[in-house]
């Protein structure tokens, strides 16, 4: 194929994408009501109070009751006032004020949301760090109206900065609506199946829709089964959600996976999941992000015959698929095409069927997390606990993060026995015990554990073995003897060191930690970290509990044209080698758009990179340019550019030839579209061979292409289309006149 090129044509691509949501409440609703002001004093509680009449029953917007608002005992970065809205509550707005007649106001804050009072989670406007401006005076009053509304039971405010004249002071108001739902949960091995009722038309379109909060990080959330056992499944794997295709009950084959989104979602938070299925393709949600995925032929005209919720169900099976995990955790307002799957199990219909131990609440697990977000963060807890008289030592957590490299605990052995660092490097645990300036030992187990998931850490040491264990052996471990006793003289150091440390208690010679830990445990004790947070336990600088405030850069990927996305906590990074793109994402295009551009850079003829949209989402080709002086010509090669022997056969009265161009259909029509003329040239040669005519008039040959995909032509050597001509019949000098191609001639002689 030749494109005949003088310029260069800009094409812009408008593409329309299907967003699928769905919620308690709905956009055209009112949903603003003030949902603080008539709550009792017993709905808030506070991080500390500076007096009785400065209590967090005080902080309602507009009122001068007791002090004339909330103030904590000290004014730091520790403080936080909550409020229990009762139930969960869909929360649209957030007003604050300083307190009543005093310099007490807040300039910034950040806000968290739980629906259990634990494990809290950051509102963030649009991925941003997530702070909300305060007030500039006690008495004014600044609404904030959140971008998304948030669905949660517990609110909680935490001053970022206030007044520098004055002290923290607040009042607030909260506003929104009701939330309903209804709620199912499941434990790994229970599922809901829901049965549709034969349709004689069915639809064209069908659309899946819920919200799940899980407590692992993989299982079956869906499986939509139809014909011959085909069908689609959605499963959670390492917190992602992967969308299989299987090809049906008698297919030995391993499901197909046609798309990955998502991450982190085995945070225990709700997270919004929306299938839309139409006739070719099927548009994808989670939360905030949607992909539109073709899917293949077969499935074109597949309808779902039956809905499994929880685990993979075949149709006419009692037992779910063995070999699946089943989802463990709660799902909400599972609705299909409008139908509320859960409101109809809870009144026993018919179509729907409990498998297993299926409630309807949610239970929840009590996990206390605690993230380290950089800079002068660590957790500083007494070792009097992790060490015995038998000279052992015990400590145990689990910890995610993007980064390759940090400190995760250190302390000092006693009797100036040295000291010991548990550290990451390269991805990997380390352990390392110096004493006066060398390596008395070191071990090292795990690897690619800058992955994001929880990975679980044991630190052991006994009757004179040392140990490292990550994830449970599955993720290896490392052993060692020793002749030294390995115990805690003091304190133990998770993270980091303080800033001041004149006693040299901790050092730290490697990097920060930064990420989440949870399950800290000194000898085979849990440690309550609400003590810590209530300063009743160990002590701390620039932590928030209660929470992890891991976030995924790379998800949805910001590296544009294939670019590969790696991040660290803090930023995120796109390697584009390989793409055709360079750039901080991969944006800039390496190749000119056309031959006439290498033409016009000094080039002459031969194989080049077109990128025919520039930084557009069409991938770079290899063409041949044939630069000559009058015109240039862009030439994309097929695969059947011989003559192929067309040979008649008893058996088969048709004979197929196949041109395949390497390159993809819409790099082909960018490239038709910018150039001033284009030429495929397909040639038959022929003797006694009729091409065209037969006696009843259809042609005996024919090809697909043209304008739109799959048209038969049966036009032939430069005539017009839908003539059914060959050029001899468009010029009149065929050697048979009374035909329109020289084939049909059927002469001993080639054409």
């Amino acid at each position: 194929m030749d494109f005949g090129t003088k310029r260069v044509a800009g094409i812009i691509a408008q593409v329309a994408l299907l967003l699928c949501s769905s919620s308690g409440t709905h956009g055209a609703d009112v949903c603003d009501s003030s949902l603080v002001s008539n709550l009792p004093p017993s709905s808030f509680r506070s991080s500390s109070q500076l007096s009785s009449s400065h209590a967090p029953g005080f902080a309602k917007l507009n009122r001068r009751d007791g002090a004339g608002g909330w103030s904590p005992l000290s004014s730091d970065g520790y403080q936080w006032l909550e409020v229990d809205l009762g139930e969960r509550t869909t929360i649209s707005a957030v007003a604050t004020q300083g307190r009543y007649g005093s310099s007490d106001w807040l300039t910034s804050y950040l806000l968290v949301f739980s629906d259990t009072g634990n494990n809290w989670k950051q509102y963030r406007q649009e991925d941003s760090i997530g702070s909300f401006p305060g007030n500039s005076n006690a008495d004014s009053v600044v609404q904030y109206k959140l971008q998304q509304p948030a669905v949660a039971r517990f609110l909680r405010l935490l001053p970022l900065a206030w007044n520098p004249s004055g002290r923290i002071g607040l009042r607030l108001e909260t506003y929104g609506c009701p939330y309903t739902s209804d709620v199912v949960g499941l434990d790994g091995s229970s599922s809901l199946v829901f049965r549709l009722t034969p349709d004689p038309r069915p639809t064209s379109r069908e659309v899946v829709s819920l919200k799940f909060k899980t407590l692992r990080n993989s299982g079956t959330l869906l499986h939509a089964e139809g014909e011959r056992g085909r069908g689609l499944s959605l499963e959670l794997e390492r917190g992602k959600l992967q969308l299989l295709l299987r090809q049906g009950r008698t297919s030995s084959s391993e499901p197909r996976r046609l798309s990955s989104l998502g991450s982190l979602l085995d945070d225990r938070h709700w997270h919004h999941l929306a299938v839309e299925r139409r006739s070719s393709h099927l548009n994808l949600t989670v939360d905030k992000h949607t992909e539109r995925i073709q899917i293949p032929a077969e499935f074109s005209h597949w309808h779902i015959q039956q809905l499994s919720v929880g685990a993979v169900q075949s149709l006419g099976s009692q037992k779910p698929v063995v070999s699946q995990r089943g989802f463990h955790g709660c799902l909400e307002n599972v609705l299909f095409n409008g139908l509320n799957l859960i409101d109809l199990a809870k009144h026993k219909d018919h179509q729907v069927t409990l498998m297993g131990n299926v409630t309807f609440s949610c239970a929840e697990s009590v996990s206390v997390a605690v993230t380290f977000p950089g800079p002068q963060s660590f957790l500083q807890l007494p070792g009097a606990t992790a060490s015995s008289s038998s000279g052992s030592v015990s400590v145990g957590f689990q910890f995610r993060t993007w980064n390759k490299a940090g400190l995760l605990l250190t302390f000092d052995l006693p009797q100036g026995g040295g000291v010991a660092w548990l550290y990451l490097s390269e991805a990997r645990v380390r352990l390392q015990v110096h004493k006066a300036g060398r390596a008395l030992l070191e071990l090292g187990a795990g690897s690619a554990l800058n992955d994001g998931q929880w990975h679980s850490v044991g630190l052991n040491s006994r009757r004179g073995r040392l140990s490292i264990i990550v994830d449970k052996e599955e993720g290896g471990s490392a052993h060692a003897a020793h002749s030294f006793p390995v115990t805690v003289e003091s304190h133990l150091f998770f993270g980091g060191c303080p800033p001041e440390n004149d006693r040299q208690e901790c050092r730290n010679p490697f990097n920060i930690f930064q990420g989440c830990m949870r399950l800290l445990t000194l000898d085979d004790q849990i440690v309550d970290l609400i003590m810590v947070q209530t300063r009743q336990l160990g002590i701390y600088s620039n932590l928030q509990i209660d929470m992890c405030g891991i976030i995924d850069r790379c998800s949805p990927s910001r590296c544009e044209h294939g670019g590969r996305c790696s991040q660290s906590w803090t930023a995120f990074h796109c390697n584009c080698s390989d793409s055709g793109y360079s750039g901080a994402i991969c944006h800039s295009p390496l190749y000119e758009q056309s031959c006439e551009a290498y033409k016009h850079n000094g080039n002459t003829s031969g194989h080049f990179y077109i990128d025919v949209d520039g930084s557009g989402p069409i991938k770079p080709q290899l063409v041949y340019c044939n630069m000559t002086e009058e015109n240039t010509w862009m030439v994309i090669q097929h695969n059947n550019s011989e003559l192929t022997r067309v040979r008649p056969s008893p058996e088969v009265n048709q004979h197929s030839v196949h041109f395949d161009y390497s390159t993809e259909e819409e790099q082909l029509l960018a490239a038709i579209s910018q150039s001033e003329y284009c030429e495929q040239e397909l040639s038959y040669h022929c003797r006694k061979s009729r091409l065209l005519n037969t006696p009843e008039g259809s042609p005996f040959s024919w090809w697909l292409g043209g304008p739109a995909p799959g048209r038969v032509q049966s036009y032939w050597g430069g005539a017009q289309p839908g003539s059914q001509q060959c050029v001899c019949g468009l010029q009149g000098d065929c050697v048979d006149p009374q035909h329109y191609c020289n084939c049909d001639a059927d002469r001993a002689e080639w054409y």
